[in-house]
């Protein structure tokens, strides 16, 4: 293997393409603070038990895990970071028992890639909102990632949603064991209400269930699925509070186009409410995912409501804004010395200046101006 080959799956990320990403960055992370919500940056690295992949096997599977030679403790390279503000809200900023609005960006490694098409270290960003259960909270997130998406130029936005408590309201009312919840929430992943009907037989279930469960993987579609849903679903009162829930949230975004999908769960096992994802038509998954994730801080020793949402910045290069190159100011090597004054005012006030170290060549990129002494002073002239 050639020693400047990559591993499968992760990238560079070139000169255009990274002006491009930190421009992007720069402007998501000024919408998050005029909405309120402070910057956090947590560490690529900690004991694995701390970032919750003994509670969640599809972060565990993610995370990659090394051996510390200080402690010989283990240790993970963060595959989310949700769980790590998570982590900060109920540790280290404890002494605010009201609302903390945190935003982050930072790279995650992944073990294996999510797709085809993805990459193994996402350049991950995102807000969460702590100490507030109430549905205007999650109004206010699902804003802010639309708002987020328009940003960086994504266009025709498919608003998704969904709400993982009615299966766990539907789980609990029959009884079903943690490992038979699991299997069923796989099944519903392919829409398959065949096989889920078989599977909930063979577990000799009442037919009022073994009907529910069926039913659930049928609705999706528009907004006329939340009335399906109430009149077919089992008369439950968890299940009653997220259709409303669900219908508050169609109100508030009615001016977008809404996709309702009640058996879309394909996210981390912390989440515990309503659901919220981002499409778009030029692209084949979800753009930005989020949704309610109640109670995760009690694994470090405060439960708190929460909501948030994130996505991958790299996954959005091909959409991002292109960024006007800074076009610079050549200085021969031969000047450099005497121009030493000039040349730094020149770069105080925000301009580039290139040292030409071949000036014979007359080849120098990205340069429109140089700087030369000229009638008994130095002058900018075109090139």
């Amino acid at each position: 293997m050639q020693s400047w080959q990559l591993p499968e799956y992760i990238a560079d990320i070139l000169p255009s393409a990274a002006r491009q990403l930190e421009s992007a960055k720069e402007q998501l992370l000024a919408l998050y603070r005029v909405h309120g919500y402070e910057l956090v940056s947590p560490p690529l690295l900690e004991y694995s038990q701390s970032l919750l992949t003994r509670i969640d096997e599809g972060l565990s599977l993610k995370t990659i895990r090394v051996v510390d030679q200080l402690s010989g403790r283990q240790l993970g390279l963060r595959a989310d970071i949700t769980p790590q503000v998570a982590r900060i809200d109920a540790h280290l900023l404890s002494a605010n028992s009201g609302v903390n609005r945190l935003c982050y960006a930072g790279s995650v490694l992944h073990a294996r890639p999510d797709g085809f098409l993805s990459t193994r270290e996402p350049l991950q960003i995102g807000a969460e909102l702590y100490g507030h259960a109430g549905i205007e909270s999650d109004i206010e997130l699902i804003d802010l990632m639309l708002k987020s998406l328009a940003v960086v130029n994504v266009p025709e936005l498919t608003l998704s949603l969904g709400h993982i408590g009615i299966f766990h309201a539907l789980a609990k009312a029959a009884n079903l064991e943690a490992q038979q919840a699991t299997t069923l929430l796989q099944l519903m992943q392919a829409k398959n209400a065949a096989a889920v009907r078989e599977r909930v037989q063979q577990w000799q279930l009442p037919e009022q269930w073994i009907n529910a469960f069926e039913t659930l993987p049928t609705l999706y579609g528009t907004q006329k699925v939340l009335h399906t849903a109430m009149t077919t679903l089992p008369d439950l009162p968890e299940i009653c509070e997220a259709l409303q829930q669900l219908q508050h949230i169609c109100t508030a975004f009615a001016n977008h186009n809404i996709f309702i999908d009640l058996s879309e769960l394909r996210v981390d096992n912390y989440h515990t409410g309503l659901l919220f994802a981002a499409y778009s038509a030029d692209w084949p998954d979800a753009l930005a995912r989020g949704g309610r994730y109640d109670g995760l801080g009690k694994y470090f020793g405060r439960s708190r409501p929460a909501s948030g949402f994130s996505f991958d910045l790299r996954d959005l290069i091909g959409h991002l804004p292109p960024v006007e190159k800074l076009r610079g100011i050549r200085v021969s090597v031969h000047d450099a010395t005497a121009a030493k004054n000039e040349i730094e005012q020149l770069r105080s006030a925000g301009e580039c200046v290139i040292i030409d170290y071949t000036p014979e060549s007359n080849n120098i990129k990205g340069c429109d101006r140089q700087l030369v002494w000229q009638n008994q002073q130095w002058q900018l002239i075109p090139l």
